[in-house]
């Protein structure tokens, strides 16, 4: 399980800076959907494709209402016990340590399962106290305590409904206790201000990195499961910042990681070549 404690941070041009907000630019409704379903309580669901900013905009929201946000990136591994926690042998002893989940409950923090889909069933049913009226966590191994979540607790989940497959899904009765934000790539003009703010290019390489995105994002092939995420743009324009040619950055940063095939990577790089900037 990988889990850590995000506070009051910000990330530019590679590196965090404690004294600013995350930067995270709105494309319609989310944020003020995100902080009404906070205020009263409600889980949140967020659903887009990899790197349209899902993780972002939870770090934007948990930075401004100023509360700790546990992170969970979800595998198939996870348990119950990695969300609740564990007894752990300390000197000879047994002592139980809370995990991220219980955690959150505890203090009142946001607790946001990345990738909720990846994890096993029996950990994703411990969430369904806490996603309806009752809001409270059942420690089993506790003796069966139930824990009230803390007043500022929001539970929220993240997944990419275009990745999953049929095996892969959350189950209705844990989707219907959650309120649906829709996410998806920013529109150009979005998208450019962020690649400006996220890794200081600008002009000519900033519409071309937006044209290239659209290009790729166009492709209609089977054989690419995903396209040209905001994430890789700011990937590919960070290494263009640091002195790297435009073509070798989006091989590098986009091409490369989206596919090995060698047919999908020479169209890439055909496309790469078409909207380097001259």
């Amino acid at each position: 399980m990988t889990e850590h404690v995000i506070t009051h941070t910000a990330e530019t041009n590679g590196q965090r800076n404690r004294t600013q907000l995350p930067f995270y630019r709105p494309v319609g409704n989310e944020v003020d959907l995100f902080r009404a379903a906070m205020r009263r309580g409600l889980p949140v669901m967020l659903k887009g494709p990899t790197g349209c900013g899902k993780t972002r905009l939870v770090e934007y929201i948990a930075a401004t209402a100023h509360v700790p946000l546990y992170t969970v990136s979800c595998h198939e591994d996870m348990t119950a016990s990695d969300l609740v926690g564990r007894y752990v042998l300390t000197g000879g002893s047994t002592e139980w340590v809370d995990g991220p989940l219980t955690r959150a409950v505890r203090e009142g923090g946001i607790c946001y399962l990345d990738e909720i889909v990846e994890a096993r069933q029996d950990a994703t049913v411990v969430i369904h106290s806490l996603a309806d009226h009752r809001r409270e966590l059942n420690i089993e191994r506790l003796g069966g305590e139930r824990l009230p979540a803390a007043s500022g607790f929001l539970l929220v989940v993240s997944y990419n409904p275009g990745y999953q497959s049929v095996l892969k899904d959350l189950k209705s009765s844990t989707r219907q206790r959650m309120v649906a934000i829709e996410l998806d790539f920013p529109p150009p003009d979005v998208e450019r201000e962020i690649l400006r703010e996220e890794s200081g290019v600008e002009g000519a390489v900033a519409e071309s990195m937006i044209r290239l995105a659209a290009a790729i994002r166009r492709i209609d092939d089977a054989g690419l499961r995903e396209v040209a995420s905001t994430r890789t743009l700011i990937a590919a324009a960070v290494l263009v910042a640091e002195g790297m040619p435009f073509g070798e950055a989006a091989m590098s940063a986009i091409a490369g990681p989206l596919t090995d095939d060698i047919q999908l990577r020479s169209g890439l790089s055909t496309l790469i070549d078409a909207h380097t900037p001259g």
